[in-house]
């Protein structure tokens, strides 16, 4: 589904359409809700940019990898690391420098590595943020 959206991304069109939704969807989520949390590549940069919390969530390209192949193979699923890798990188690639909305950390994002950390320190890390920046 990444590699796909990616491609498709890339179109302007594509994103335009989608553009309003997706704004729309922040300020009036579903069901009353009073937020939402999104995730993707422009969410900070180009979707909402004055969202209140902005996490930019990264990873060494290996470990990234590494990550996504288990993911794979947990799931039955045929994978090569070396594939999922260069799978990887173009992805990043294409993303990063797509002249509409290219894969960056907003300016006031916070950014958080989660190289070394497992999935629950890296939502313990995300959940510490979203209560510095909206205390209740």
């Amino acid at each position: 589904v990444g590699q796909c959206a990616s491609i498709v991304s890339a179109d302007v069109t594509v994103r335009q359409a989608l553009l309003d939704f997706q704004r729309n969807f922040c300020i009036s989520p579903p069901s009353g809700a009073k937020g939402a949390v999104l995730d993707g590549r422009d969410i900070g940069t180009v979707i909402f940019p004055g969202a209140p919390v902005k996490l930019f969530i990264t990873a060494d390209p290996a470990i990234r990898a590494y990550r996504r192949h288990m993911e794979l193979t947990k799931t039955g699923k045929e994978s090569s690391l070396d594939l999922v890798m260069s799978s990887m990188q173009q992805r990043d690639q294409r993303d990063s420098s797509r002249a509409g909305a290219p894969l960056r950390a907003a300016a006031d994002a916070v950014t958080i590595d989660t190289s070394q950390v497992d999935a629950d320190d890296a939502y313990a890390l995300a959940l510490k943020q979203v209560r510095l920046k909206l205390p209740h």
